[in-house]
């Protein structure tokens, strides 16, 4: 999260605010999202929490650092990365993850698509794969600044929003949602385009990147200079310690599943970006009702004729 945010949710007084724990069932999200930033060292300590949270809840910093073939500082790193405040919060944790998983929940599997799978097992590995996702990233998202970028978006001037690629796709369907409820929202996939017009950007108007990887530049860019016009910026991305997140007051950190070759990154981190995008369309539409009503039915009578068989 950027300094200005920081600043904003400590009441201005430039205090950081501590992170917050993650409930258990969003461990293995935070793992899959913060995996890459972490070091090796720290990513095995990660790995062995999320594979076996159970056996991992019985050991001691020091037992758990002979387990991995880390340090009790690795540990302890680890554990605050993943926003406990120590080791101590992790183990209790991974207490509450094994028993919600012996109560009878199912656990988490990573099935890889092969080139000569039947078609039928396509449907149901890819069905378990994009489940897995969407319930990793409700898990893991940050309820607190989901609230303030609906409410941001509800009170906006003008909204943009950048993603490329892919992510250009979500950023395309969260702007014809927010149209469609009368808002002036528009989505940017030409890099320069998306720079010119954040250059108009001023305060109570909202910039949106959209970034899996948070290292995009031709999407950081533009959300650097609304950052800097005085706009309030979102960043949706998989990686919340990116780049991304520099110039981001507020972070909605998204899910994806493991990138195989037949499953790149860019199609399983789109599951979770749409659900983020519904959620923030959703609480918008709740906090305009009065306005977004009225403009969706419009928007419905006026295209009622092309929906009508000839």
């Amino acid at each position: 999260m950027s300094k200005r945010a920081k600043e904003t949710f400590s009441g201005g007084n430039g205090d950081v605010e501590k992170p917050v724990a993650p409930a258990p069932a969003a461990l293995r999200a935070r793992v899959r999202a913060l995996g890459p930033s972490m070091t090796r060292s720290m990513q095995t300590v990660a790995e062995a929490v999320a594979a076996d949270p159970a056996g991992c809840a019985r050991l001691t910093v020091s037992a758990l650092a002979a387990r991995t073939g880390t340090s009790e500082a690795t540990v302890v790193r680890t554990a605050r990365l993943l926003g406990y405040p120590g080791y101590r919060d992790l183990r209790l944790a991974l207490a509450a993850l094994a028993a919600q998983q012996e109560s009878g929940a199912a656990p988490a599997v990573t099935v890889d698509i092969a080139v000569d799978d039947p078609l039928a097992d396509v449907v149901a590995k890819l069905a378990h794969e994009e489940a897995q996702t969407l319930a990793d990233t409700a898990a893991g998202l940050d309820l607190t600044q989901l609230a303030a970028a609906v409410t941001a978006l509800a009170t906006a001037r003008r909204i943009d929003i950048y993603g490329i690629g892919a992510s250009a796709l979500v950023g395309q369907d969260l702007a014809q949602k927010l149209l469609r409820i009368g808002l002036v929202a528009h989505a940017h996939s030409d890099p320069h385009l998306a720079v010119t017009n954040a250059v108009q950007l001023r305060p109570g108007d909202v910039a949106v990147a959209i970034t899996h990887s948070g290292s995009t530049g031709d999407v950081i860019e533009p959300l650097r200079t609304a950052f800097e016009r005085g706009a309030t910026t979102v960043a949706l991305t998989g990686r919340p310690n990116a780049p991304v997140a520099h110039y981001a007051d507020l972070v909605l950190t998204t899910s994806a599943a493991r990138e195989t070759q037949l499953r790149p990154a860019a199609m399983s981190s789109r599951t979770s970006q749409l659900l983020v995008v519904d959620c923030l369309f959703v609480g918008v539409a709740q906090q305009t009702y009065e306005t977004a009503a009225p403009a969706l039915a419009a928007s419905y009578e006026a295209l009622a004729h092309r929906h009508t068989a000839r």
